[in-house]
């Protein structure tokens, strides 16, 4: 009981601590640079859209205006049986770079993506998101990288803008995001990242393999399908696009359902790359994903064995300390969900302190959730709008 308690403490501070350490150790004595250029290919940028009247002109007009030869670039929009404004919006734009595919029913962002791709005439595809905007130089700081023809996929940094009164909630995503950008850098650093941000990412169109219509993830199902062809996908923070991120709890537990339920799918799709002996990517895998989705098991283990453990002990022991700093641990988890709105007094000096332990707990819950999704099969591949 006593060893499996420790081997279970052992692999959680392995995935969040001494993970990115070997990720940092290794990348520096055996970095892997990307040959990045100057380089201006034709780009197909394809954006599948549901609904999106409230954001589809801004969309619009940011694409229209980006810093890359207009003769190098269209846009691809797929309506995925949208029912409000979303096409006269799009059609109201007369730019011949611009074409629209409507769907009377919806069938799903990968159907969607899969039909765009399909009627891309450009070497590089660009995929992106109705809400977040790109920055000027974005799509020429991505294709920068296909300069090293190593190099199959490219992602881009989304940049979270916070409000100036930002809750719990929304702090603790913004530092749990940082977190993830850094182990995708170093990640990428080494051979390869293993997600890119679905908001701005770039690949070369010869690569591209259509997307099961099941899955959730094509941001995570892409890169790894190029992977496995034997280039590299990696990170790119000077390709910027920017968005604002939620403070609400309840949408970010659907959010990160939905993604842990994508990452289930994944596994089983692509087991050659957990071989390390075949897979460039196999320890990251296991180590940054695999791992990840369960710490919520292992979480509820080790509060189990550590009562138990406890119980064997009459006298005060050190297990009796850690079953209490786990007890405080849940309880400022709690006061941060209780207090996370609050701005002023007492209130926000607790959610202040205590929203790390509640946006760990809010993530690891979704985990556990987007479990049991997998095993019910669950959730719906036809996405709901995230909104700020």
């Amino acid at each position: 009981m006593i060893p499996l308690f420790w081997l279970l403490i052992s692999l959680t501070l392995y995935c969040y601590f001494a993970y990115p350490l070997l990720l940092w150790m290794t990348a520096k004595l055996r970095p892997n640079p990307v040959l990045k250029g100057i380089c201006e290919p034709s780009v197909s940028v394809v954006l599948s859209v549901w609904n999106e009247e409230d954001v589809m002109e801004r969309k619009i007009k940011n694409l229209l205006t980006l810093d890359y030869p207009k003769e190098k670039m269209e846009i691809w929009i797929g309506s995925d049986g949208s029912t409000d404004r979303t096409n006269s919006i799009v059609e109201a734009f007369r730019d011949e770079r611009i074409h629209l595919v409507e769907r009377a029913a919806r069938l799903g962002k990968m159907a969607t993506l899969n039909e765009l791709v399909s009627r891309a005439r450009n070497e590089i595809i660009i995929f992106c998101d109705a809400r977040q905007t790109f920055a000027p130089d974005a799509v020429k700081e991505l294709v920068g990288n296909f300069a090293d023809s190593k190099i199959g996929c490219v992602s881009g940094e989304l940049i979270f803008q916070k409000e100036k009164k930002a809750g719990a909630t929304a702090q603790g995503l913004n530092l749990y995001w940082n977190y993830e950008k850094l182990l995708r850098e170093m990640e990428s650093q080494i051979h390869s990242m293993l997600g890119a941000t679905g908001a701005v990412y770039a690949i070369r169109r010869d690569l591209f393999e259509p997307i099961p219509s099941h899955i959730v993830l094509d941001d995570m199902f892409v890169p790894l399908k190029i992977i496995q062809k034997g280039s590299r996908a990696v990170w790119d923070e000077t390709a910027k696009a920017y968005d604002e991120i939620a403070d609400s709890p309840r949408e970010e537990h659907r959010r990160k359902v939905r993604t842990l339920f994508g990452n289930y799918q994944i596994f089983g799709l692509f087991p050659d790359l957990f071989n390390p002996l075949k897979s460039p990517v196999a320890i990251q895998l296991v180590s940054h994903k695999f791992l990840r989705v369960l710490v919520p098991f292992f979480m509820i283990a080790v509060f189990i064995l550590n009562w138990m453990i406890c119980r064997g002990h009459g006298a005060p022991c050190p297990y009796q300390i850690l079953f209490g700093a786990q007890i405080l641990f849940y309880a400022m988890a709690i006061l941060g969900a209780l207090s996370r709105h609050q701005k002023y007094g007492i209130l926000a000096l607790i959610a202040k302190v205590c929203y790390i332990p509640y946006v760990f707990c809010l993530l690891n819950f979704s985990a556990l959730a987007g479990f049991f999704q997998i095993i019910s099969g669950g959730q719906d591949v036809k996405w709901k709008k995230a909104r700020k």
